[in-house]
């Protein structure tokens, strides 16, 4: 067990590095395309927009087969080669048909979508979401086989040639074409949106030659029997999968329609580049996870395993608490992360981190249904909060804007919240420490209000004062629940 545990720990840190430093990486984009496409060119409202549509697409082209795939592999009686051949087979001839249909149909399709001007913008998300669909398998291989170097490397080589395309294209560029233009005879300044799909294509299929061994599982064959006993216990999580998806892309997908035109476009791309800034939650909640989930399962030993799950709630959202205040205290320089003309929509970014945390506690609640094999419920709890989420957008988008989306999420997400931690109290009681959590959430709520609400214009004045409100909360989670004592590293200087 100690060996299966070291190795548990080593395969997280691995793909949480790759994860982590991978999305970290990925920001660094952010600033360079928001300087480079200013908002008032609703540029970057089409690249929000596509790429909402390629996260709902993932799902329904890996319509859950990527947890399919691990758990008949690893079920007894069953081949875990034809499991795989029968899952590429399944997935890669799915990926194929759609890729090709929507080629074929190219022209209908973008123009319903609203991009009939350039309907290369929607032939490079398909094909990339095809190829995305495809290597989820392929990567899901390797975790299965414990190669999480393999993993890391070909994640790490698709952003890193990713970041040095965009940083030649949007820099070196137009350096090049302002003194030799017949040296990049290809190069268009005016088109740079459809560089980002095109970069972002030209990467994906070629980290596919990275995975010229894995693709000989197609040899193993195709179980139609096999097939169906997996796409019978897929379809739950599909589901699940597409109802979760939707409450994380509805709001872009849905903001061209409300509001048509350049307008929308602008609008949605000073939301899209705002909420880029509260994605730093995202990362430091996943940095969270993959530290304390190897934490939490060698320690469910040693204790009853629901007592265990209300530690971790309540350290979480310590966690994003004080990950909320970090950012909203130090906006002065986190604006930074996007060009100055997205700045007008930095209010939203309080709302979106407050959503993002809704979601990290919904998710950290959801494994009620699945340990009672209620999966169902999933999908009713996360449609529901979609409804909402919908409702607000439509009901208030149009009267006032943008802003409409971040409070779409916030209820969307809260609702989900809610509706899981009642719902799951009585199938799977747990005594959260809930007087604690919303402690921490009063003193949170009130120092955020206390901040923004002094008159002051300095920066300087601004961040200091966030530091010290900062160190205030910190100094109260030492105070009552992480003495330093306890602290491993620090326990040696303390006496």
């Amino acid at each position: 067990m100690a060996k299966e545990l070291k190795t548990l720990v080593k395969d997280t840190a691995i793909y949480g590095l790759s994860s982590i430093v991978g999305r970290f990486l990925n920001y660094l984009l952010v600033p360079l395309h928001t300087t480079k496409i200013v908002a008032e060119s609703g540029g970057y409202g089409v690249v929000s927009n596509v790429y909402a549509y390629t996260a709902l697409l993932m799902a329904l082209l890996t319509f859950g087969m990527e947890t399919t795939f691990f758990r008949f592999s690893n079920k007894e009686g069953e081949d875990s080669h034809k499991v795989y051949g029968t899952t590429l087979w399944l997935v890669g001839g799915v990926s194929l048909l759609f890729a090709v249909l929507c080629l074929v149909f190219n022209a209908p399709l973008s123009s319903i979508m609203g991009y009939a001007d350039h309907p290369e913008y929607i032939a490079c998300m398909t094909t990339i979401v095809a190829f995305d669909a495809l290597q989820s398998i392929l990567f899901a291989r390797l975790r299965g086989q414990h190669r999480p170097w393999k993993f890391m490397a070909l994640k790490m080589s698709f952003i890193l040639a990713s970041v040095l395309l965009n940083v030649f294209v949007f820099l070196g560029a137009p350096a090049l074409y302002a003194v030799h233009p017949e040296w990049i005879g290809w190069y268009n300044p005016d088109y740079s949106v459809g560089y980002i799909f095109f970069i972002n294509l030209i990467c994906t299929v070629s980290v596919t030659f990275g995975f010229i061994p894995e693709l000989k599982g197609f040899a193993y064959g195709f179980d139609g029997a096999l097939a169906r006993r997996m796409l019978r216990y897929a379809l739950p999580i599909l589901v699940l999968s597409i109802a979760g998806i939707l409450n994380q892309v509805a709001d872009k997908i849905t903001y061209r329609f409300i509001v048509p035109g350049v307008e929308g476009d602008i609008q949605l791309g000073i939301y899209g580049a705002c909420a880029k800034i509260a994605m730093i939650m995202a990362l430091l909640t996943q940095a969270f996870r993959y530290a304390y989930e190897p934490f939490v399962f060698g320690k469910s030993r040693d204790k009853d395993n629901k007592e265990m799950y209300a530690v971790t709630m309540k350290f979480f959202i310590i966690f994003t608490l004080l990950a909320f205040l970090a950012v909203v205290f130090y906006m002065d320089i986190l604006k930074y992360l996007i060009g100055s003309s997205y700045w007008e929509g930095l209010h939203v970014v309080p709302i979106v981190m407050m959503a993002e945390i809704f979601m990290g506690i919904y998710f950290n609640l959801s494994f009620w249904y699945k340990l009672k094999d209620v999966t169902y419920w999933g999908a009713i709890m996360s449609l529901i909060a979609c409804a909402v989420l919908l409702g607000v957008n439509f009901i208030f988008v149009p009267r006032f804007g943008y802003v409409a989306c971040a409070w779409g999420g916030f209820a969307g997400y809260g609702t989900a919240m809610l509706l899981s931690y009642f719902i799951g109290q009585r199938y799977y009681p747990i005594q959260y420490d809930v007087k604690g959590i919303a402690k921490y959430f009063a003193l949170a709520l009130a120092m955020f209000a206390v901040f923004k609400m002094l008159p002051y214009d300095n920066m300087w004045l601004r961040l200091s004062v966030g530091t010290l409100l900062l160190l205030l909360f910190v100094a109260y989670i030492i105070k009552c629940d992480l003495p330093l004592k306890q602290i491993p590293f620090v326990k040696r200087f303390v006496r």
